[in-house]
């Protein structure tokens, strides 16, 4: 039986490729699995809608995503923190701190796209790299002060 795959898969191919396969293993895998479509017309039409539809929502996410960047770039991020003797902290910034004061500023930022290597354990400024879309970068600047 022939298929239209749907999905890379490692074994089998790229998505859009025509592949043949066991009848029983596209019947009883490919197919309900949601893997591969059978190699008809108007299946191959279907398979091309949803490309189209994958690569306009695409475009669509990484618009919004530099229309953010762009908001964020001018934005500094001020947290407070407690201090002991000698300006150590007592614990540290992590990217959920930055997260929440983003959020309160009114730029909701997911946690796991800012890239924080290690949590930030001094007073200072630091510039964040954050990861808005898999195309699209841009930092913001972090002051970390004393209550």
């Amino acid at each position: 039986m022939e298929i239209i795959l749907r999905e890379d898969n490692k074994i089998l191919g790229n998505a859009g490729e025509t592949v043949k396969v066991k009848d029983g293993y596209a019947r009883n895998y490919l197919i309900p699995a949601g893997i591969a479509y059978p190699n008809t017309r108007a299946n191959r039409r279907i398979f091309e809608n949803e490309v189209q539809q994958q690569t306009w929502r695409q475009s669509r996410d990484k618009k919004v995503a530099e229309e953010l960047a762009k908001k964020l770039e001018s934005i500094s991020c001020t947290i407070t923190v407690q201090v002991g003797e000698e300006d150590k902290l007592f614990g540290s910034v992590t990217s959920q701190n930055i997260a929440d004061n983003l959020t309160e500023q009114g730029f909701p930022v997911d946690k796991r796209k800012i890239v924080l290597d290690e949590p930030i354990k001094s007073l200072g400024i630091y510039s964040v790299p954050i990861k808005i879309h898999s195309e699209v970068d841009t930092t913001i600047k972090v002051w970390v002060v004393k209550e």
